[in-house]
């Protein structure tokens, strides 16, 4: 009940700019804006046609417990905006832990199936999960896996903008080296956002995504736990010559039932630029 208390509370923040902002004209021509990924919400604009963009991700959570995650991704097109193509790779620091070292590879391709100024953009994304990083030191899932995610994005004024999204990842062969066992298994996940254009360079954002992580208890059978994440974030964008440089900083939320309430930092850089 608590989870769904806060999936309900998390919709219900997110849905204020849309309610706001419904009654826009659909011929409306919108002013430029960032067009970034936010943190933990994908946004469905594919990269513009020799354009290439390197994001950094750097996160704290929780802050106290100094578990550092560190992501880095590049995004390519092919053949022009229909098609992407990128690698996302994972660095984890569990300082009390004295643990430290890669994670999984992913690599992605993105489908941008509509982008239409005044309806929706959607762009379908498919992933393989490589498995590289340490299983045993908790540096991956120790399987190769698929994730797929269904992002859409809709503008409604030149100063609101929401996007959705909805996934999967399906791992065939998770190792239980505690227990012996192997097995498939697979999760959910779900997120909302609402990005505030206070100016063509300067976003304020409120992110939620709640995710449901498959694992296997001692009979091998799956159960589910439920992590809720609300992240208030502000990004700004700086232009220097043709390479644009977006800074932004979120402090996200962790709500669960078995842990309670987790706060920490989400530092997010990217370089973009045409090749």
């Amino acid at each position: 009940m608590r989870a769904l208390r806060y999936s309900i509370l998390g919709a219900t923040l997110l849905m204020i700019p849309c309610i706001i902002s419904a009654q826009t004209s659909e011929n409306e021509k919108f002013t430029p804006a960032i067009e970034d990924n936010s943190m933990f919400v994908e946004e469905a604009y594919n990269q513009e046609d020799r354009i290439v963009q390197h994001i950094s991700n750097l996160v704290f959570l929780p802050v106290n417990e100094e578990n550092i995650y560190y992501s880095f991704t590049q995004e390519w097109p092919a053949f022009g905006l229909r098609h992407q193509l990128s690698y996302t790779l994972q660095l984890y620091s569990f300082v009390k832990a004295d643990v430290a070292g890669f994670g999984d590879i992913f690599i992605n391709y993105r489908y941008q199936l509509s982008y239409k100024e005044n309806f929706v953009a959607c762009s379908p994304r498919l992933s393989l999960i490589i498995p590289t990083g340490n299983h045993s030191k908790r540096l991956g899932d120790g399987s190769w896996g698929l994730q797929f995610n269904l992002p859409v994005s809709k503008r409604w004024t030149n100063h609101f903008i929401n996007h959705f999204n909805l996934g999967t990842t399906y791992y065939f062969k998770v190792k239980q080296d505690e227990i012996g066992f192997s097995r498939s298994m697979i999760s959910y996940f779900a997120g909302f956002s609402s990005i505030w254009l206070v100016s063509q360079k300067f976003n304020l954002m409120l992110e939620y995504m709640t995710y449901f992580v498959a694992n296997p208890d001692y009979n091998n059978k799956v159960y589910y736990i439920n992590e809720n994440i609300i992240a208030p974030a502000f990004r700004y964008a700086i232009d220097v010559g043709k390479l644009q440089i977006i800074p932004g900083l979120s402090v996200p939320f962790s709500l669960t039932k078995e842990e309670g309430t987790k706060v920490g930092l989400f530092f997010y850089l990217s370089f973009e630029h045409p090749y």
